[in-house]
């Protein structure tokens, strides 16, 4: 249980823990002028093990402040509940990440796969219907705290690529580059790390939109190679995969009824996700169980999802 007074324990600490992400969503309220004026007693049950890339410090910013705008009648959309998730990240808990996480769960849909523009909040639903095929989540069950990780030095990384791009290129974001614009410009970088830093993250834009496509029109076989390439991306680029997160992505790609595999999430532990046919779940499991514990040394966990609506009232 944790306890803490509105009035002057608002702030972060570690024997919070995640409690601190409450306590910043409330800050953040009373800081836009939404002040709570009476303290209330919650109770929290969830399923998304911490510290897995699976957002569950995301949900419970929307948890929060799905239930604080009810029991107050603040009338807040969802766009703005959804920013004040992100200001808790950036401002409360130390962590420069964007907007996807809070975004996904403030305005996610059954069925229904996200096209985010982070830089216009302009979004779009995508049929995401994957018919004999599910969606498994494999864990490696190695922690990591985004605000001890690389995930911030990944940013700034990325930030300092853009300031070298901009010195001849009028953009704002290296996601406006195709990769042909990209591979024409990028000895402006001037340096290999961030050159291929950059390149992760323009490749992995245009992927996404491949990845539209596909979804569209229903070819999962490409929409899985499009996972593969995410990967080995994420691992040979953006370097934020290791051992256990290679362990499963690239065994699972070579296993019966497997379309594709990538990481998800900020990486350096955390989880990967696969698209497997429905009949080849619990052998695709077994192999996969054993190969990661020979190897790891200790168990990976496994979870069958579906896309889900987002927070909300029930």
């Amino acid at each position: 249980m944790i306890a803490f007074s509105l009035e002057n324990e608002l702030v972060n600490t570690p024997e919070a823990n995640w409690g601190n992400f409450v306590k910043g969503y409330l800050l953040k309220l009373k800081e836009a002028g939404h002040a709570i004026q009476t303290g209330f007693e919650l109770v929290i049950e969830g399923t998304i093990p911490n510290g897995s890339g699976l957002s569950s410090s995301a949900s419970l910013e929307l948890l929060v402040g799905t239930v604080v705008n009810d029991l107050y009648h603040l009338g807040l959309d969802k766009l703005t509940l959804v920013q004040l998730g992100q200001k808790v990240e950036n401002e409360f808990i130390g962590v420069n990440s964007g907007i996807m996480d809070q975004f996904a769960i403030g305005f996610g849909e059954i069925g229904k796969a996200i096209l985010l523009d982070t830089n216009t909040l302009k979004y779009e639903l995508v049929p995401a219907e994957f018919g004999d095929y599910k969606i498994v989540i494999m864990n490696t069950n190695k922690r990591r705290e985004l605000a001890d990780s690389k995930y911030n030095e990944r940013r700034a990384e990325c930030e300092e690529a853009l300031k070298r791009l901009q010195t001849k290129l009028e953009i704002t974001a290296l996601g406006q580059l195709t990769p042909t614009e990209f591979e024409e410009n990028r000895a402006l970088i001037g340096d290999v790390t961030l050159e291929k830093r950059a390149k992760h993250a323009v490749y992995e834009n245009e992927r996404t939109k491949l990845a539209k496509t596909c979804l569209e029109a229903g070819e999962l076989q490409a929409f899985g190679q499009l996972l593969n390439a995410s990967h080995e991306s994420l691992k040979n680029d953006y370097e934020v995969t290791g051992i256990e997160l290679d362990t499963l992505a690239e065994t699972a790609q070579g296993l019966s009824g497997v379309l594709g595999a990538r990481m998800t999430g900020a990486g350096f532990g955390g989880c990967g996700i696969a698209l497997v046919a429905t009949s080849e779940i619990e052998t695709f499991i077994t192999k996969l169980s054993a190969t990661y514990l020979e190897k790891i040394g200790y168990a990976a966990s496994f979870y069958v999802a579906t896309i889900a609506d987002g927070a909300r009232k029930l």
